[in-house]
């Protein structure tokens, strides 16, 4: 009876100590891993020895046993070459089962060879008073012996691993004991040589080559992996059981990223992304930095490289007011602003958390540039202010105490639908906001002020769009004026991806969720921009103001939202469930247009554009109401909002914002463009 406490403590040690040799770091385990293949291959040399001299082998000198330990030290540094080491022990699976007896056979020659070189004979003997040379100290059947014995040791102690692991409870999923994944690499650069490092480290995916597009690569070798042209993309699929292609290609090649994503559409295989290795804060490729492909990298358009000059011009060395800038487009101004080393910073957020948050980055910012040796003098003086651009007071004594000389005004409620259904809120927020901030900064004598503004203004069926395209006007109106030395101007964008709210968001959600995916309607089309290049191109444009301009950026095309959703499933290796496939993965619905929405984006009132010094900024001089009518319209709108009434609002919206249009049912007619007029006008994105 005393035996079983003692033989339970011995277990529980035991499984105390597997479970830190589980937890070791990878180089530890590998160290201990290739003592033991040392002993082991030491020990199957030593029975193959034994066995053809028929009793147990001892070496005569130290020279012999040099040559004899040699063996295991070429296979322990064979098994490091072919990378035996990178597969995870417990779960070595087939590949391990080939590849030990190939390493271990090939050790064996090597060795052998090393032995037939040096030349070393045994002894030898006396026969009738003559002497005879010794043989070679390493008998043939010993060569062929030992690869055997050899592979059968190493192979064993991994089975004895599992076992043991087994045993003590540990357990080993089925589901690795295998690699998990047969992948290719589409971009044999430096980032998919990289790429390739880590997924080899990795030790959970089987690289079985690459894919470019580059002609001058096909047929030949990176990083002992063929290259192949995109066009046996399918072919490569079915023959090697492909589950994921890992695009590593940079971000800048947008147009090729696009085409390569449009190749491996149709293929439904998981379609996972790679940064630059210019835009990893690292430096170095990791497989942690693989994610899902975005709507961004769908996009057909290049980005433009801004100009250093325009980034500059209002912003450094000048005290910077960005309001709403805890929100999507507001927070890269704020990252942008502040890589052009202003001399003040000043956060104005309504909402504390989204405050908190952006103060928080930027100071994680400033510490990195102390830490790189950033004198404190050059660092901008950054100050968070909680407060509404409602707020006049609250605006004029941030503008004053901070002696801000330039706004970047994002503050703005954008969801289309929320503010269809709070109409006096949005209508406050947008409109009487932007006024109240543009009076202060008139009063104050800001230099610049650059409103951030949205597509949506034009003809608008929302009061989203109508308030913000009248806040427009106000600051056109101002500009008109010409009272102070302030310059107003605005900017117009489409949709930025990512957004909160933003649709991409939502569909990947809903695919995580296994769908259904809700699209409006499958006519709807959207411009679209990512929130870095629309927030660079907000201050470019603000740079080249003169006074009362709508500045425009070239969103590219008009996408689909239907097609960016069934883009976006397939790209997750997943199905489109519908009429033709209905034993596809992910359905798509459609809810109809929202009260609101429209099913056609436009950036332009009228035709009256001309060309900057940016490639993707125009300028447009639109129609607006004449001072008298302005103040009217917005007295009457005041009125209306101050008795809380939103149809009277809207009714004054309707005779004061060209082509506004509500649209507040679900059921009523979306207003409809003629898109092939839209394209043949001159515009932007076409």
């Amino acid at each position: 009876m005393g035996i079983f406490p003692e033989r339970a403590a011995l277990d529980a040690m035991a499984h105390r100590w597997l479970l830190w040799m589980v937890g070791l770091p990878r180089y530890p385990k590998r160290v201990i891993l290739a003592i033991c293949d040392f002993l082991m291959l030491g020990l199957a040399l030593w029975v193959a020895m034994s066995l053809r001299l028929g009793r147990p082998y001892v070496p005569p000198s130290i020279e012999l046993l040099t040559v004899l330990l040699a063996a295991p030290t070429i296979g322990v540094a064979t098994f490091f070459q072919l990378g035996l080491y990178r597969l995870v022990t417990r779960y070595i699976g087939g590949q391990g089962a080939l590849l030990i007896p190939v390493a271990v056979g090939l050790s064996a020659l090597l060795w052998a060879l090393l032995v037939l070189l040096s030349g070393i004979q045994g002894s030898g003997v006396q026969v009738s008073g003559t002497r005879i040379p010794g043989v070679l100290v390493v008998p043939r059947s010993v060569v062929i012996f030992y690869p055997i014995l050899g592979a059968a040791f190493v192979w064993g102690t991994r089975q004895v691993a599992g076992w043991l692991l087994k045993r003590a409870g540990i357990e080993i999923s089925v589901r690795f004991r295998e690699k998990t994944s047969n992948v290719l690499i589409y971009g044999a650069g430096a980032t998919g040589v990289q790429l390739l490092e880590a997924l080899r480290h990795a030790g959970n995916y089987v690289p079985i080559g690459f894919v470019d597009q580059s002609p001058t690569l096909w047929g030949q070798y990176v990083g002992g992996l063929k290259v192949f042209r995109p066009e046996r993309l399918s072919g490569l699929v079915q023959r090697h059981d492909i589950s994921e292609v890992l695009l590593a290609m940079p971000k800048a090649r947008r147009r090729e990223r696009q085409a390569a994503l449009k190749q491996l559409e149709p293929l439904m295989v998981r379609v996972r992304t790679l940064p630059a290795i210019e835009d990893l804060a690292v430096g170095r490729v990791t497989v942690s930095d693989l994610r899902p492909v975005d709507a961004e990298d769908l996009l057909g358009r290049d980005p433009v490289p801004s100009d250093p000059e325009l980034l500059a011009r209002n912003i450094a060395g000048k005290s910077v007011l960005v309001t709403g800038a805890g929100g999507s487009i507001g927070s890269e101004l704020v990252r942008q602003a502040l890589r052009e080393r202003p001399r003040r910073l000043v956060l104005f957020e309504v909402g504390e958390a989204q405050l908190y948050q952006i103060e928080q980055e930027v100071e994680e910012l400033l510490q990195a540039r102390r830490a790189a040796g950033a004198e404190e003098a050059r660092l901008p003086q950054v100050k968070a202010v909680l407060g509404s651009v409602l707020d006049g007071s609250v605006v004029r004594r941030t503008i004053e105490e901070n002696g801000v000389e330039t706004i970047y005004h994002a503050a703005a409620y954008k969801h289309v639908p929320i503010v269809e259904q709070n109409a006096v809120a949005g209508l406050r927020n947008n409109t009487f906001g932007t006024a109240v901030v543009a009076e202060m900064a008139e009063r104050c004598g800001v230099e610049r002020l650059v409103l951030v503004s949205t597509d949506k203004a034009v003809r608008p069926t929302s009061v989203m769009g109508a308030s913000k395209r009248l806040a427009e006007m106000l600051l056109q109106s101002r500009a008109a004026a010409a009272r102070g030395r302030t310059v107003f101007t605005m900017v117009r964008f489409g949709n930025v991806l990512d957004s909160s709210g933003s649709v991409v968001r939502k569909f990947r959600r809903q695919i995580e969720a296994g769908g259904p995916v809700t699209v409006t309607d499958p006519e709807a089309i959207r411009y679209f921009m990512s929130i870095p290049e629309a927030a660079a191109l907000v201050i470019q444009a603000g740079a080249m103001a003169t006074g009362g301009e709508v500045f425009v950026l070239d969103m590219g095309a008009l996408v689909k939202i239907d097609d960016l959703a069934k883009s976006m499933i397939r790209l997750m290796g997943l199905e489109v469930r519908d009429a033709k496939h209905p034993d596809g993965d992910i359905a798509i619905e459609y809810t109809g247009l929202r009260p609101g929405e429209k099913l056609i984006e436009e950036l332009l009132l009228g035709e009256n554009i001309t060309s900057t010094e940016h490639p993707r900024i125009f300028k447009a001089h639109e129609p607006c109401l004449g001072a008298a009518d302005l103040t009217k319209a917005v007295d009457a709108l005041r009125a209306a909002m101050e008795a809380d009434d939103a149809e009277a609002a809207r009714t004054v919206l309707i005779e004061a914002v060209e082509g506004y249009r509500p649209r507040l049912r679900q059921d009523e007619s979306a207003q409809v463009i003629d898109l092939g007029a839209l394209k043949n006008r001159k515009k932007i994105g076409t």
